[in-house]
């Protein structure tokens, strides 16, 4: 299955924006990755972050910041709290640790029980 990164924070810059110059267009994204199988489901503490202006619909790369875009950017990544890394197994796994559990337990009652 797919690793896919969610939308954790977004947050509307009041920076001029690099390419076409616009104060209302930036928004900076925070995400963090998710990995999901069939049997689990694991949010891990991969973040990513992402700058858009929404007015010239372009990705503005690190590359072309200002030293205002940084500074707001630094104070917006401390004040970001990730979730918490976890992971979440789905019921097709408990049906196969309980399964396993008890084929081991019924082994094990007729291993003892030909032996006496």
């Amino acid at each position: 299955m797919p690793e896919k990164l969610i939308d954790i924070k977004q947050v509307a810059l009041p920076n001029n924006c690099p390419e076409c110059f616009s104060k209302e267009g930036l928004r900076l994204t925070f995400k963090q990755k998710i990995k999901e199988t069939n049997f689990y489901k694991s949010i891990t503490t991969d973040i990513s972050h992402e700058l858009n202006c929404t007015t010239c619909n372009s990705v503005i790369y690190p590359v072309q910041w200002t030293d205002d875009i940084e500074r707001v950017f630094d104070y917006q990544k401390k004040a970001f709290t990730p979730k918490k890394a976890s992971t979440y197994i789905k019921k097709a796994l408990w049906i196969i640790i309980i399964s396993s559990v008890v084929l081991i337990a019924l082994i094990l009652a007729l291993v003892f029980y030909l032996n006496l």
